[in-house]
């Protein structure tokens, strides 16, 4: 069941991840060529995209990483600082609340109508940082110890 869980969280991480990297480090590069009209055509069409397609990943990824939290990893959590694992795992968590309050803002912004280029900028840019310090994390927690 864990293998299963992990491979799903995985997956769904990856697509979660992969859509974020692009848009920071592909999208962003191309504003300076596109007019403003164009780059904002542009920007809201990937808001319609992501409406539909990211809260199924996001749901699945935070549904199987809680699972996986309570059910496999309850012990680390309940003392965090007690061992390395749960201090980062604690961490990781942590960090994927702040992406989690990120998305539902970012998707109430656009169903709204009030998501502007510069809070989709700003908002992108810092879920792909808190991301790369989920990666990290969670790469860590099995090398990392003291």
């Amino acid at each position: 069941m864990y293998g299963l869980l992990v491979t799903f969280h995985l997956l769904c991480a990856v697509v979660f991840i992969g859509i974020v990297f692009f848009e920071v480090l592909f999208l962003e590069k191309i504003r300076p060529y596109l007019p403003a009209q164009y780059m904002s055509l542009l920007e809201e069409g990937i808001h319609r995209r992501g409406r539909k397609l990211m809260p199924w990943f996001v749901g699945g990824l935070f549904l199987s990483g809680a699972t996986m939290a309570l059910a496999f990893h309850r012990t680390a959590l309940t003392a965090p600082f007690a061992s390395s694992f749960g201090t980062l795992l604690s961490l990781k968590i942590l960090l994927a609340v702040s992406v989690l309050v990120h998305f539902i803002l970012a998707m109430r912004y656009a169903v709204c109508g009030t998501m502007t280029s510069r809070r989709f900028r700003y908002t992108h840019l810092s879920v792909f940082f808190h991301m790369l310090l989920i990666v990290l994390l969670a790469k860590g927690m099995y090398y990392i110890q003291w």
